[in-house]
């Protein structure tokens, strides 16, 4: 585990610690859509601060719950309780806030095909009533609602919606996250299905940023009339998260040399596949930081108390992102320690929620796969 930083100077501290903690390359930013403020963190305190205060991670993470097969995604709910998916299952788990688990259901018709199957699963802020879930079929990804019912400690499915279909789906490249964002509307990754070239043709769902509303009508206000699609020229996005001024994140899986962060700006062209990272063709919208695939292959992603997390799958470790770092600077944690890390989510009272993902790729070790939890401490400047 990473030692607490406590840097001298706040931003020549930032860039020193990326050059020692990453591989050449990494963390380099871009242009992205606009230019993050001054100001980056330095040296870790006790508690997690005040939203838009920048925090790390603080201490050993403990382990929560154990023994999931192939997890996805984490959802937490207002009663405390943590529904999780379980890709290859079809399964719906519910942590209890005392780390019990149980199974609330099996999602129906879901066929698990590769990196396809049960994904991302999504409510509504406010209300658990519906359970929005991102799974593939024998022919499709696709988007349903289903009604969550019950309460803590007994949560079952019921009956199901069926909200947008059609998403291409492929043994690798299934995107498959969801979030509502600030605007109430649902947003969902879809990779580009190893279609590569069509991840630039409108008319293609896969290698997009999708917004529908929560009903799965097309809302009004998207980019291309009557269409979903709220970005594009992604390969595999598989993150999504806003910040408090209202900015859109996503982290995108690169194929050789550059996985990508990137601020999403509706209607824009993000590249892929004419260019990989960092490019100079004004058509499309750079990265604001971009890895070597070694170091990364992002999937969740978290923005809490001024600071995005991002769980690394191959690069096993988690990534603490400071977006008001000008640059915006990113330092790893936990690398090597916990293997591949798929999600991360808020957990209670100050700290996040990390979900290993080695019982599909990686190297199973005891307990695997598993929730761990860690404290947040604030990031203070020193300088």
């Amino acid at each position: 585990m990473r030692k607490p930083v406590a840097f001298a100077t706040i931003a020549v501290a930032l860039v020193l610690t990326l050059g020692a903690c990453t591989s050449p390359g990494a963390g380099v930013p871009g242009t992205g859509t606009g230019t993050p403020p001054s100001g980056a963190p330095a040296g870790a305190t006790g508690a997690a601060g005040a939203t838009g205060s920048p925090v790390q991670p603080v201490g050993t993470p403990r382990v929560i719950a154990t023994g999931f097969d192939v997890p996805w995604s984490m959802l937490r709910l207002r009663s405390g309780s943590t529904l999780v998916s379980e890709r290859q299952t079809a399964l719906i788990k519910e942590v209890r806030s005392n780390g019990a688990v149980r199974v609330v259901g099996k999602v129906r018709g879901v066929v698990p095909n590769g990196e396809g199957g049960l994904l991302g699963l999504a409510t509504k802020p406010g209300y658990d009533g519906w359970l929005y879930v991102d799974l593939t079929t024998a022919h499709d990804n696709r988007v349903v609602r289903i009604r969550l019912l019950g309460t803590a400690g007994n949560y079952s499915l019921g009956d199901e919606e069926t909200l947008i279909t059609g998403l291409p789906t492929a043994g690798n490249h299934d995107g498959g996250r969801l979030k509502f964002g600030p605007d109430g509307d649902l947003y969902i990754t879809a990779g580009d299905a190893t279609d590569r070239e069509r991840a630039q043709d409108l008319d293609y769902l896969g290698g997009k940023i999708l917004r529908i509303e929560p009903d799965g009508s097309i809302p009004p206000d998207n980019p291309f009339p009557n269409s979903p699609v709220w970005s594009y020229g992604h390969r595999n996005p598989q993150g999504i998260a806003w910040d408090d001024s209202g900015r859109m994140w996503a982290s995108e899986f690169g194929q050789d040399t550059w996985d990508e962060l990137n601020i999403i700006t509706a209607g824009k062209n993000y590249g892929w596949p004419i260019v990989e990272g960092k490019g100079t063709n004004p058509r499309f919208v750079n990265p604001v930081l971009q890895w070597s695939t070694a170091d990364a292959s992002p999937s969740g992603l978290l923005y809490t108390h001024g600071t995005l997390f991002l769980a690394a799958l191959r690069g096993e470790r988690l990534w603490a992102i400071y977006p008001t770092a000008s640059p915006v600077a990113a330092v790893p944690w936990f690398t090597g320690k916990f293997g591949r890390l798929r999600d991360v989510i808020d957990g209670p009272a100050g700290t996040i929620w990390i979900l290993t993902n080695n019982t599909a790729r990686g190297d199973p070790r005891r307990g695997d796969d598993q929730i761990l939890q860690v404290r947040l401490g604030a990031v203070q400047n020193s300088g």
